[in-house]
This record gives C-alpha cells, structure tokens and sequence, in this order.
C-alpha cells in the first residue's frame, strides 16, 4: 500500500516541482507584477480553502438536513457544482482578460455563460426527483419483461424461488436450502 501511494504521490510531486521551476523562471528579475501574481498564487487557496469550501459544506450539510430524501442528493450536488463553476468563472468574471487569452474564450460573454450553465445544472438538478415520480422504478419481485414471457394475469399463481423463504428466526449463518442431513440410508 505505501509503494502504492508513493507511486501515486510522484507525479504530483514532479508537477509541483515544475511549476515551482516555471514561477522562478517568470518571477526573476523582479517585477511589480510578480507580487500581484503571488497574490494570486497564495490567496486562491486561501480564500477556496477558508471561505468557498466551507460555506459550500455547510450549505450542503443544511440542505441535506432540511429537504426530503429524493431532493436531497440532487440539490446538494447543483450546489457543488455551482460552487465549482464559481470558482472556475471568477478570474473572467473580475476582471476582463483575467486569463491568458486562448482561441474562442474571450469571444463570448463569461456572465451570459455562466448564467446558462448554472441553469442547465440546476434544471437538471430540479428534474431528477421529478423522474422518480413520472418514471417508476422497477421491482426485484417482478419477472423480466420478454418476449418469451407469459402475460401476468390476476388468476396467474405468484412466482416463487425455489427456495423456500427464510424467516426472522433463522439465524444469518442458515442457508437458504439446507443439505439433506438424514443419517439412515435411503432403503433400510
């Protein structure tokens, strides 16, 4: 298990490595930008780690608490999700050309785009428990629907196992069907 998770650690070492390489190489001569980008640098986390984070939790801690059972994962999940997505979206959002320009990213609205995204998480979010009522789910008693399948009709006999059904006395170890344990021989 530790070679394992050495294993795992060592990329991640080796990108924290590099990025280290990569900032010494821009911050070097010093500049006044390189201290609004150690800002960055250091108060990204901060702020994810002290205040995005938290509040994101404990929302989701609340609304777990408060909403009934098949609203409960849905919500808490578009609420992460929104939390992600604000935190993806804040350097464009703050300020214009917050990030290096790439092909086709600041050709669009970044608040328009936003706005839609959320929506369609939340739409999502709000229709999955919606589909549990419209869209029923299926049983483990009922048989497979096939072609081959006779049709269930009111008179038809229930379809049973083989075995027969364990009762609330049987201890967890009883099998469902036990071996013969007759000790006489069959004929005598």
């Amino acid at each position: 298990m530790k070679t394992a998770r050495a294993l795992l650690a060592l990329p991640g070492l080796a990108a924290l490595a590099w990025g280290v390489v990569l900032f010494v190489e821009y911050a070097f001569p010093l500049r006044p930008d390189v201290f609004g980008t150690a800002v960055w640098i250091v108060g990204g986390p901060l702020l994810n780690d002290g205040v995005v984070a938290p509040l994101t939790a404990v929302l989701g801690i609340v609304l777990a608490r408060v909403l009934p059972r098949p609203w409960r994962v849905p919500v808490v999940t578009g609420t992460v999700i929104t939390g992600v997505l604000l935190i993806l979206a804040f350097p464009l959002l703050w300020r214009p050309y917050g990030t290096p320009p790439m092909p086709g990213l600041h050709d669009g609205n970044p608040a328009l785009g936003l706005a839609l995204t959320l929506a369609a998480v939340w739409l999502v979010a709000l229709l999955t428990p919606l589909a549990r009522h419209v869209v029923p789910s299926t049983t483990r008693d009922a048989p497979p629907i096939t072609r081959e399948a006779r049709p269930i009709t009111r008179d038809a006999p229930p379809i049973t196992r083989d075995a027969p059904p364990r009762t609330r006395t049987d201890p967890p170890s009883t099998p469902a069907n036990p071996p013969d344990t007759r000790t006489d021989r069959p004929g005598t």
